[in-house]
This record gives structure tokens, sequence and C-alpha cells, in this order.
């Protein structure tokens, strides 16, 4: 029996992929292949019509199986880029999505460049955001604050991975426990924000495989913002900007929270796809 070809496999994974109703089926069929394959996407298009060795098929197809079960391809294949960089990823923590690459642009918008600022990221799962934040800007230092001591680890493991251990560093703990508010010059966040009653309607990779504690919002998807921004109110540097993802609905309700303590030069950005996806501000300032 003549093996199967790199293009057959990809061909048939692809329409298993499409007939289970999962979105870019062929993308989903090409990525689980070359991380299979263990080359660059050049040299796998090369190697197309080239039999498949059992080995690199068994992988292959135990990946398809797995997406096919509907586990995120990022948990699969173990990583996905973000910002330029490879962040290591899996069950641990949320899934970097490209639209969060807009907190990071507002971030730097925000910061000085050649200065020695120090960042920090509420709620940072992967290190993806304080990941991108520092690589973009040599001088800075940060940390990121994480409840949950497994994503904790994976976000070590991402600043070890990517060079970073010497200028990030990872308080584990919640953020009403971490007592550097009044230190950093810029604070970023994507806090939990799905509303609890909308999160069994999500899609099968998000709702099963995504720790639940990094997408509930409590019943109107605002708690993580209450609490945040009364503790950055209370506890930030004057005029330090906060920066936040927020659902596509949200931009009214957190800017009023944000106004309701204090503060100011609120603003708003949209995501690719025409969304609001980032509101800001600047802490208050000193009384008189």
């Amino acid at each position: 029996m003549t093996a199967p070809t790199f293009d057959d496999l990809i061909r048939d994974a692809a329409a298993c992929f499409r007939e289970a109703g999962i979105s870019e089926p062929r993308q989903n069929a090409m990525l689980l292949m070359l991380g299979a394959f263990g080359d660059t996407r050049a040299a796998l298009i090369s190697a197309g019509a080239s039999p498949v060795p059992k080995a690199v098929q068994d992988v292959f197809e135990a990946g398809v199986a797995r997406r096919l079960a509907r586990e995120p391809l990022q948990h699969i294949t173990g990583s996905t880029g973000f910002y330029g960089l490879e962040i290591l990823t899996d069950s641990r923590a949320l899934i970097p999505r490209p639209d969060s690459e807009l907190i990071v642009e507002t971030a730097l918008d925000l910061l000085p460049e050649g200065e020695a600022v120090r960042v920090a990221d509420l709620g940072t799962g992967t290190g993806c955001l304080l990941a991108a934040i520092l690589s973009k800007r040599p001088l800075a230092r940060g940390v990121g604050v994480e409840a949950s001591p497994d994503a904790a680890s994976l976000a070590r493991e991402n600043f070890a991975a990517l060079g970073l251990t010497a200028r990030a560093e990872v308080f584990e703990g919640s953020w009403a426990a971490w007592s550097g508010w009044g230190e950093a010059d810029l604070i970023v966040s994507n806090p939990p924000y799905i509303a609890r009653a909308e999160i069994a309607a999500l899609e099968p990779e998000v709702r099963a495989h995504d720790p639940a504690a990094a997408l509930d919002g409590g019943p109107d998807g605002l708690d993580a913002y209450r609490e945040i921004i009364r503790l950055a109110a209370a506890g930030m540097r004057p005029e330090a900007p906060l920066v936040l993802e927020i659902g596509h609905d949200q931009r009214a309700a957190v800017l009023g929270l944000l106004a309701a303590e204090g503060f100011a030069d609120l603003a708003h950005s949209l995501d690719l796809g025409g969304n609001d996806r980032c509101v800001w501000g600047r802490a208050p300032g000193p009384v008189g």
C-alpha cells in the first residue's frame, strides 16, 4: 500500500474539519502538519507530493483527532504567534488573541522610548501582553500579576523562553493583594469580561478549554473592571495610564467606571474587526 503524501493528508484533514464546522479548515490542517513535519512552511510545500514518513503521519493524525474533538489548535501545537513573539500555550491560561495586540500598541504609544519605565500586567495569563511590551522597550521592566498558580507558571516559562526573566517577574496572587500599584508607570489588563450567563454559548474551544476564571466576568461581565479601577484610582501613580481590554459592547460601561473614579484623558480604540476593544485613561492626580 502506497503511503499518502503530505498533500493527501492535509487535504483529507481539511475536509474533515470543514464537515465538522471548524473554521479555517485548511489552515488548521496545514499548521498541524507543520508541527508534525518539524520544518518550515516552504519545506512542507516543497515536500507536498512526497510520501509521509510513518512517524510524522502518526503525530499528524493524533493532532487531527484532538482538533476534531474541538481542542484548540494552539493547545495541540503548544504555541501561538503574538505580536511577533512565539508564546507557549496550553490549558493553564487564556490563549492569546490577535485582537489583544491592540492593547500592546496602545501601551507602547503611551510609554516613552528610551526610559527605564516599569509596567504591570494584571491577570497576566501566558504573559503575552507584558512580554510584547518589554520586547519593544528594552529598558523597561515589568511584573505580571496572576492569581492562578498554573497560569503564573506558564507566564514564567514564557518569560524564560523569550529571554525576559531578568526584566519580567511574576507576582503570584490577586491584584487586591499586590502592593505595587504606585510603582508602575503604566498598567495593562485583559481581565475576565464575559457575562456569566453567556459562557455556555461560547465555542467549545473556549468554553471547555480556557480556564473559567479567565472568562467569567460576573453577572454583567464588569466585576473585574470595578475592582481594578477602584484599586487603581486609590493606588496608582497620579496620571499614570491604565489600559484595559474590553468586550465589544462594554466601552460605555467601562469608560463610565473610569470617569466615576476620577480618571482623565479617557479614550478608546477599535480592533481590526471594527469592534471596541480597548479603553484607557490616566489615574487621578493629587487632590488640590
